[in-house]
Parts: C-alpha cells; sequence; structure tokens
C-alpha cells in the first residue's frame, strides 16, 4: 500500500481550479490501484489521504497532465 498526502491551506480558489481538482481526483478514483481516499482538516490545515495499491499507480497519476499543471 502506497499513501500519497496532500497538506495544504484552504482558501478561496475560482471555478478553473476546482474544475482542475476535480479532474485530477476523478482521475486517481480511476486508475487500476486506487484503494481509497480519505479527508481531515485541523486548524487552517487540510490533508487529503490518497491510497494506491502500488508505485504504478502513483507513477501514472503523477504523469497526468493535469496533476502537473
Amino acid at each position: 500500500m502506497i499513501i500519497c498526502q496532500f497538506i495544504f491551506k484552504p482558501g478561496q480558489y475560482d471555478a478553473d481550479f476546482h474544475a482542475l481538482d476535480d479532474a485530477i481526483d476523478a482521475f486517481a478514483r480511476a486508475l487500476p490501484g486506487f484503494r481509497g481516499v480519505e479527508t481531515w482538516e485541523a486548524g487552517d490545515l487540510r490533508n487529503a489521504i490518497y491510497y494506491f495499491e502500488d508505485m504504478a499507480a502513483v507513477r501514472e497519476l503523477s504523469q497526468y497532465a493535469g496533476h502537473q499543471e
């Protein structure tokens, strides 16, 4: 199992950001090695945790053009 965490401070984002974020999330969830996702917030931080079966799925996500953007 491989875990990728994205820790950030939420802010005001435009519609383009949300569309890109939704596209990346949909791509990740469609990968064969995707196993799940969970999020939590603590104070002013948010953590999105994505679980993958193997590095092949993580590599594929990292090479997704939207993710690189």
